[in-house]
């Protein structure tokens, strides 16, 4: 069985991923409510601005970063509810084909999406250069206090936001789907597509993000499970987080919008080196794709 059809299990019924995606649906929005309201409860005790205008309701950058990755962060432990309570299969089975995430094979992608990143960054720095672009965020240094109180949150947080995303729009949404079709492609572009109205990006930004979603659901079931899109994940959010504290810019990265076209280029780059190299070490380490075929016992001898 290929990591989509995950969810097809002998309790599968045609309502329980429509009912899971609702309740997943529901309680995400609640307790992202919820995480919002204690951010600006703490904001009022701790005496930061609350501003009601933007994405971010925060005048500190970093405690806008930290409820945004909290918020998502929380989805986790939904998506893994979900797929215990209404499903009826173990949570594991959203992380590979073999029902548990392989963190052998993650952490080996990990160098791979580093790579990749800085290669899309230098390609970035390299076509805005050659047609006289402005990059939204440059490399610069705002001091160490605004650096590692930003770096701190990236660091902490990001793992298991990012995670979260992964298990939320590539693994429930993409088994959602298959367990009732068997190509994986709506459910990897719906689940690209609600991966990117989550996010405030307009213009060329929602196509680069899109694309991301679209490359790491199509890993996913090309790997045998959601290793390689979180890897690929928690670099991307790293390098860019973690710059953008460098610089002073976590404000402006919070509040996305606008992206240039120039950026696609780096996307590109980013996405097409990752894919290349995961595939060729998956296939050369034989990382599973399917679920291991069960041992059936040869038969009892009949004594005549």
């Amino acid at each position: 069985m290929t990591y989509d059809r995950m969810a097809r299990t002998s309790m599968h019924r045609w309502w329980r991923p429509v009912l899971g995606t609702v309740v997943l649906a529901a309680g995400y929005l609640l307790v992202s409510l919820i995480v919002l309201l204690g951010g600006m409860l703490f904001a009022v005790l701790a005496g930061v601005e609350i501003v009601m205008t933007g994405a971010i309701p925060f005048a500190d950058p970093v405690l806008g970063l930290t409820v945004m990755l909290l918020s998502i962060a929380a989805a986790l432990p939904l998506v893994f509810g979900t797929a215990w309570l209404i499903q009826r299969r173990p949570p594991g089975t959203l992380s590979s084909v073999l029902g548990r995430l392989r963190w052998r094979w993650m952490l080996l992608c990990v160098p791979v999406a580093l790579g990749a990143g800085v290669l899309g960054h230098l390609t970035a720095s390299l076509v805005f250069g050659l047609t006289g672009g402005e990059m939204s965020a440059g490399i610069g240094w705002a001091g160490w206090e605004t650096f590692i109180s930003g770096l701190a949150v990236t660091l902490l947080l990001v793992p298991i936001q990012a995670a979260s995303e992964e298990y939320l729009f590539r693994g429930w949404v993409i088994q959602a789907f298959g367990a009732f079709l068997r190509t994986p492609w709506p459910g990897i572009l719906l689940g690209s597509a609600g991966f990117a109205a989550l996010h405030n990006y307009t213009g060329w930004g929602i196509i680069d993000v899109f694309a991301f979603g679209a490359v790491a659901g199509w890993l996913a079931v090309r790997t045998g499970g959601l290793e390689a899109p979180i890897a690929l994940h928690v670099v991307n959010n790293v390098l860019g987080l973690g710059l953008s504290a460098a610089s002073g810019d976590l404000e402006e990265a919070l509040k996305q919008g606008a992206v240039a076209w120039q950026a696609l280029a780096s996307s590109a780059v980013q996405l097409t080196v990752f894919a290349v190299v995961v595939l060729i070490l998956a296939r050369r380490r034989g990382i599973e794709t399917t679920t291991p075929a069960r041992e059936v016992s040869p038969p009892l001898p009949i004594n005549t």
